[in-house]
């Protein structure tokens, strides 16, 4: 069984003193939004097979709001994870889902993530999960390493492809109309500046 830290002991570091973990408002949405934009950016996961949007973090702030949490510091939000159950038909099992992580630079390596996680691990037991999934990026050596450090193990190999449809003809036919449609818009507030100033 793996053995994941006890959010209870002290780990000697009061690197992540003062920081305060909790339920995630309404009212925080822009502030993690904001976080997610800096963290997940396509420069830096071009292939992160899924996308950090709106949809994504209300979708799931929405369904499960109770397993979204926030890492707070001198009331700014310096850290958050999303969480989901998932519950199969004709099964025992629920599952806690780790579906996003996230903490501001400024502050990372200061054991945010690991109260983020064992507030998150705590509400999944509460909640009858039997086992906890994460998932990330094979080249995310960074998760991989806190998710092993924080107990998590058999890794389980997933392929996922991807297309770029930037050359692919139709792409390439709706983006000369778009680009045409935003030619002429720009035209027709040009005319209308025009027609303002003789008047």
């Amino acid at each position: 069984m793996d053995k994941i830290s006890d959010p209870t002991k002290k780990s000697g570091r009061s690197a992540a003193s003062g920081i305060e973990i909790r339920e995630m408002v309404l009212d925080d949405l822009p502030s993690v939004f904001a976080l997610g934009e800096q963290l997940f950016t396509a420069e830096k996961w071009p292939n992160l097979y899924r996308t950090w949007d709106e949809f994504e973090l209300l979708s799931t702030f929405s369904t499960d709001k109770e397993l979204c949490l926030v890492a707070e510091k001198n009331e700014k939000i310096v850290g958050f994870i999303l969480g989901s159950l998932i519950e199969k038909p004709r099964s025992a099992w629920v599952y806690g889902y780790m579906e996003w992580i996230g903490v501001d630079p400024e502050v990372k390596s200061r054991g945010i993530g690991t109260k983020l996680l064992n507030k998150l691990t705590d509400l999944f037991i509460k909640h009858r999960a039997r086992m906890m999934l994460v998932d990330t990026e094979l080249e995310n050596q960074d998760a991989l390493l806190f998710f092993k450090k924080m107990g998590f193990g058999n890794e389980t190999k997933h392929i996922f492809l991807s297309r770029n449809l930037t050359s692919h003809p139709d792409y390439l036919k709706r983006k000369a109309e778009r680009d045409q449609l935003k030619m002429m818009k720009e035209s027709n507030v040009k005319q209308d500046q025009q027609e303002i100033k003789k008047d």
